[in-house]
């Protein structure tokens, strides 16, 4: 949260926008997850990509589990830099019009400026949604793993 916050001040890096940097955190946090469950259950807790089915279509789900399992990082990187990353472009594209507009009327300049005020203050929203699906995602995955359930 603080760094997509730190993102929206003035002359701010959005380094939640930069893939490779929340794909790493990402990455250690699901790495750091499945070693928890691995360390509490050993063994046993690969059977969580072993679902209940007749035997021959075992061959076929079990990839697709471990896929499924394997594709947890991607989501998490992918889902937060791309809606940050909207956000941001949404401000350049905005901020550019109003660059624009400077030489024109003055209504189209207060028009501009108070769409990206409204769109600031979505940004701020969308700051604090981001960092809070973020967290419950992590939370859940992290459950998933302690709590080991059948499927």
């Amino acid at each position: 949260m603080c760094l997509n916050l730190l993102s929206l001040l003035p002359f701010g890096i959005a380094i939640t926008s930069h893939i490779i940097i929340i794909l790493y955190l990402s990455i250690t946090l699901w790495g750091g997850i499945f070693f928890i469950g691995l360390i509490n259950y050993n063994i046993s807790f690969l059977r969580i990509f072993i679902p209940n089915c007749p035997f021959i279509l075992l061959i076929l789900l079990i990839p697709i589990e471990i896929f499924s399992y394997l594709i947890r990082m991607f989501s998490l990187a992918i889902r937060l830099v791309a809606n940050i990353l909207a956000g941001h472009t949404l401000v350049y594209i905005i901020t550019n019009f109003l660059i624009i507009c400077l030489n024109m009327r003055f209504w189209f300049y207060f028009i501009g400026v108070i769409l990206l005020f409204l769109i600031l203050i979505l940004e701020f929203g969308v700051a604090f949604l981001q960092a809070y699906i973020f967290t419950i995602l992590i939370c859940i995955y992290l459950n998933d793993s302690i709590n080991l359930s059948e499927h």
